[in-house]
């Protein structure tokens, strides 16, 4: 079937860090081209519904028959694989909050439901998530082209010196500013043009909602059609010597809950600019935490969803990458070398290249 066939081919050239991709990327079409959908959307399909925790609900097994992978159960009535063979495979446990493509870990905005000897999926999780990411064809008339100008933010600034670790005297501005302008120079050798909210200690104000809004109108002004936002995490004292890993946030869409979210909030069903972009977005974080995870060989603290303010207010498609923790000694000790720096900027631009050749693979043959 042509779809599965489509996602192996893109995860094929996400795995071998897309050799001999940046031809068709340093020229690509100076115009969007929207391509007709195959078939139709997940959100045209008759699904098999269930109303479930007050919400609608679709049954795993129907999700993976009308999409093209197959539904096997690992643990009859607890644990189910869509597989699309040849290694393609995305596990779903019940009550599980986080799904498997392969290997690499989604957080889904509701838990996995159990019902009628089946697990079934909120329907807001399958369109908004899953189905851009099994079946992207689908979808390709909504989906922008490949980026050409990307706006790198370097998280904190100035007299905000964000998450810090005092053993190796690291502070997150000074370490997302160096990620920051090493990640420009490998995108620029790759022929992207690459903007920065800022390429020394600075920030555009003292007031933190001034300053996010700021950068998101940076991205907008300059016509942003990538926006990537580099950060590093921090946990309780009592928490730092278990937690490492890395995460990757994209904007959480209209009426879904945040990945740290247990229940609504005044932010849930407001729509931002940068939800006109959450199907773009869907790929966009699973290219970026797929490269993060398998370059950096750092545990997979998830692939989530959050309504972050420099996310909430760009016009592009916008991720925020939170590469490793500071507060966790050993890992602090990774970054405070400028060879795992140059690590985390290759597997950024490794995750663009894979969006991008994602996107290109969806778009018309030229004539």
């Amino acid at each position: 079937m042509a779809p599965p066939r489509l996602l192996r081919l893109i995860l094929l050239l996400a795995a071998t860090h897309l050799a001999g991709a940046t031809g068709a990327i340093s020229a690509p079409n100076p115009t969007p081209v929207r391509a007709p959908p195959t078939r139709p959307t997940a959100t045209q399909l008759p699904w098999t519904t269930a109303r479930l925790r007050g919400l609608e609900f679709v049954d795993l097994r129907d999700v993976g028959t009308k999409l093209g992978w197959k539904p096997l159960w690992n643990t009859p009535g607890r644990k189910l694989t869509l597989s699309a063979g040849e290694g393609n495979g995305i596990v779903f446990e019940l009550d599980g909050r986080d799904c498997y493509l392969n290997g690499i870990r989604i957080f889904l905005s509701e838990r996995v439901a159990g019902a009628r000897d089946t697990l079934w999926i909120a329907k807001v999780d399958l369109v908004k998530t899953i189905a851009p990411l099994l079946r992207p064809a689908d979808h390709a008339a909504a989906l922008p082209a490949p980026p050409r100008l990307i706006v790198l933010d370097a998280g904190h600034g100035g007299t905000d010196p964000g998450k810090y670790n005092l053993k190796y005297r690291l502070n997150e501005k000074d370490m997302t500013l160096d990620v920051v302008l090493r990640l420009k120079k490998v995108l620029e050798a790759r022929g992207y043009r690459i903007a920065l909210t800022r390429a020394d200690d600075t920030r555009f104000s003292s007031n933190p909602i001034v300053d996010l809004q700021r950068r998101a109108n940076f991205a907008n002004q300059a016509g942003a059609e990538l926006f990537l936002s580099v950060h590093f995490n921090a946990v309780d004292p009592k928490d730092s010597h278990r937690v490492t890993g890395s995460e990757t946030y994209v904007l959480t869409p209209q009426g879904m809950l945040s990945t740290s979210d247990q229940e609504k909030d005044d932010l849930t069903d407001a729509a931002f600019p940068g939800n006109r972009q959450d199907l773009a977005n869907a790929v966009l974080g699973y290219f970026l935490h797929r490269q993060l995870i398998d370059r950096l060989q750092t545990s997979d603290r998830g692939y989530k969803r959050a309504r972050f303010a420099v996310l909430r207010f760009v016009n592009c498609p916008a991720a925020l990458l939170e590469a490793a923790y500071l507060s966790n000694d050993d890992e602090a000790a990774r970054v405070a070398k400028p060879e795992f720096r140059q690590e985390i900027a290759e597997a950024i631009a490794a995750g663009v290249e894979s969006y991008s050749a994602a996107l290109q693979a969806l778009r018309p043959a030229a004539k």
